[in-house]
């Protein structure tokens, strides 16, 4: 569920990758970056799936256990943000200048999937005992 909001937020692409994606001169017969452009983003997508976004959502649902989704939803974000700052860190954006803009689209986009995780995963009336 939350990989494929993930995925659906990529319709409007960011504007780091669009600046990526046309960094090669025009003319040049190896320009294929728009082409790669669309390999990159559901590999991007799916990467951060991968190594922020589940562990993030169930780290958050485990400390949020037995509290409001508010909460969980708040733990999942603030995980998120940490694990995606070591992911860019590890990634060569060691400056904040460079990992500014990638990360707070990354914990947008992200805060959106992580709601949508949530939203499934919040507790149904009368699915859990009174007490």
């Amino acid at each position: 569920m939350s990989g494929g909001v993930l995925l659906l937020t990529f319709v409007v692409p960011p504007l780091w990758m669009l600046d990526v994606a046309y960094t090669t001169p025009p003319g040049d017969p190896t320009a294929d970056a728009p082409l790669a452009f669309l390999l990159a983003v559901p590999l991007a997508c799916a990467g951060f799936h991968v190594t922020v976004q589940i562990p993030a959502g169930l780290l958050g649902a485990w400390l949020g256990r037995s509290r409001s989704t508010l909460v969980k939803f708040g733990s999942a974000v603030a995980v998120a943000g940490a694990l995606s700052l070591l992911v860019f860190w590890s990634l060569g954006w060691n400056t904040w200048g460079s990992i500014l803009p990638p990360w707070a689209d990354a914990m947008v986009r992200g805060s959106i999937a992580l709601a949508g995780y949530m939203w499934v995963m919040r507790a149904q009336p009368g699915s859990v005992p009174p007490g």
